[in-house]
């Protein structure tokens, strides 16, 4: 479970992206998995695009694997109108950003690395941190209850020690 604190930031960082690369239309974090995680899309969908971002994903991934170029890093799909460019962002997520045709290409694989990087890292470590909380509380063995005698009233604590 990722924090308000951790998506906050997450989503600094694609308002900060948008502003370094100008000609950024919209940017989206999301799971692997297809669920949003933040976005600054304006006029988009943003869980239709991180529905269709884990689709594309899926057969990059595979096209990288059959053809023996390593893990997925990297997806630019340009149509007449602009680029969508998707990249890795640590181990269970993909920063997916919109932009114009006349984007500098380069600038955009650059800077988008660089923030997919750093998404990446903060959601793999808020990712490690969930589960390490989940194995302590697996792992740590309840108390056993303590039962207490039951309270003698005064006639049976006589009777005990007259006997």
């Amino acid at each position: 479970m990722v924090s308000e604190e951790d998506l906050r930031t997450v989503l600094d960082e694609l308002h900060r992206l948008r502003g370094r690369v100008p000609q950024l239309t919209g940017a989206l974090a999301a799971g692997v998995d297809g669920l949003v995680v933040a976005h600054d899309t304006p006029g988009v969908d943003p869980e239709g695009l991180a529905a269709l971002t884990a689709a594309a994903l899926g057969v990059a991934v595979r096209v990288t694997d059959a053809t023996g170029h390593g893990g997925f890093r990297e997806l630019l799909v340009r149509g007449e109108g602009g680029y969508v460019a998707t990249y890795a962002a640590g181990r269970t997520a993909v920063l997916t950003l919109l932009a114009q045709d006349r984007v500098n290409v380069g600038r955009l694989h650059l800077e988008g690395r660089r923030s997919g990087a750093r998404i990446g890292e903060l959601l793999d470590a808020a990712e490690a941190a969930a589960r390490a909380t989940r194995r302590t509380d697996r792992t740590t063995p309840a108390r056993p209850r303590t039962t207490r005698a039951p309270r003698t009233t005064a006639a049976e604590a006589r009777t005990a020690t007259d006997s």
